[in-house]
């Protein structure tokens, strides 16, 4: 074989794998895109690079593979179903008593699932990673929840924060798919 094919096969090769690699590289992002939902493009401004996005989105991911969580038993499911009935019943005499009521609640269910709920920054990072399409959801109310707590929040802001909450509430509480699974 002359030097020009080996050459001329290096170069095909080193261009297959280019083309390879172009088209994994933008199905993962396609994937964590659709995955993430808006909280992929919020990482990306945040941090301003695509790939260290992504980057924190897996590790995110992992995090949440690691912490194993687990499903809330039914006695688990309907205490907190009442409680929430109760907050919900206390927010037309006490707005901000219920929405704060509503993140303890959110909190709580974490908690018994095997989440971190200490550290606000990893019971968001938990949020975002386990729940991506509720994500947007808890920052706007958590965001709520402070504008509130410095005096800054409306009736009506209180009251978007509280649906907020509850969005995520129903889905952590797990709904039918969870019975479905359990049942399957």
């Amino acid at each position: 074989m002359q030097t020009w094919q080996i050459a001329a096969m290096c170069v095909a090769a080193i261009a297959i794998l280019a083309v390879g690699w172009v088209i994994y590289d933008r199905s993962r992002s396609r994937r964590m895109r659709d995955h993430f939902g808006s909280e992929y493009d919020l990482r990306v401004s945040e941090l301003g690079n695509r790939r260290r996005a992504e980057s924190d989105l897996t590790h995110r991911e992992a995090r949440v593979l690691e912490l194993r969580s687990r499903p809330l038993s039914i006695s688990d499911r309907t205490r907190f179903s009442d409680e929430w009935r109760m907050c919900q019943a206390r927010f037309v005499d006490d707005p901000e008593g219920a929405v704060e009521e509503a993140d303890r609640l959110v909190g709580e269910i974490m908690h018994a699932r095997g989440y971190a709920i200490d550290d606000p920054s990893d019971r968001l990072t938990d949020v975002c990673a386990a729940y991506p399409d509720r994500a947007s959801d808890y920052r706007e109310a958590n965001d709520i929840l402070v504008s509130h707590r410095g005096g800054q929040a409306s009736t009506e802001d209180l009251r978007k924060a509280f649906v907020r909450f509850r969005s995520l509430f129903d889905e952590m509480l797990g709904g039918q798919d969870e019975k479905l699974k359990r049942a399957s």
